[in-house]
């Protein structure tokens, strides 16, 4: 199992970043809340879901992610250079917190939930969870609350129930280019 920080710190492809991180208590969300602005890269990120190929990192790229408190998943936003969504991503987690430096972490839990632009949805690596699980690099107990946590996102999106698309839309904007977290000059 790997533990995943929000600020990628270790990500050789990105040459150059800003990321910024608050938490952040309301009536809709509860928990940390970042941005990861890409200025500067080795080269772009592409990835094919279905029979389409998404580019998902590149120059003036942000990716806005959720840490939902007592939660066991992570949702990442991710947009393009003109603020457009590309996709959503939900890393399914173990646990989550934050370094003494305040950037959030989890541990990942191989599943994942990819919804793109088109509304077209994947569940990912149940084959990495299986071999995880085989190989005795996770418990009994993680596989079955991985795979109990992907069933529950996989239904509150089906039910139009899961807040975070339209969530991660209106934050993108009012909160990080003409809000608070906007970044200082």
């Amino acid at each position: 199992m790997k533990r995943k920080f929000g600020d990628r710190a270790n990500w050789r492809r990105i040459t150059r970043r800003h990321f910024t991180s608050r938490y952040v208590e309301g009536e809709q969300f509860t928990g940390y809340l970042t941005l990861y602005t890409i200025y500067g890269l080795k080269e772009p990120l592409w990835k094919t879901y279905g029979r389409h190929t998404y580019r998902i990192a590149d120059r003036g790229y942000s990716w806005l992610q959720y840490y939902p408190k007592d939660s066991h998943f992570i949702v990442t936003a991710m947009f393009d250079e003109k603020r457009r969504i590309v996709q959503w991503y939900i890393d399914i987690c173990k646990k989550q917190g934050v370094t003494d430096q305040g950037v959030p972490w989890f541990d990942d839990l191989y599943l994942d939930v990819v919804v793109n632009k088109d509304g077209e949805v994947f569940l990912l690596d149940e084959d990495e969870l299986e071999d995880a699980l085989r190989r005795s690099d996770i418990t009994r107990d993680d596989y079955r609350q991985a795979k109990v946590t992907a069933r529950e996102v996989l239904r509150a999106i089906d039910a139009h129930e899961f807040p975070y698309f339209m969530m991660s839309l209106d934050h993108r904007d009012r909160l990080f280019h003409n809000g608070e977290f906007r970044r200082k000059r």
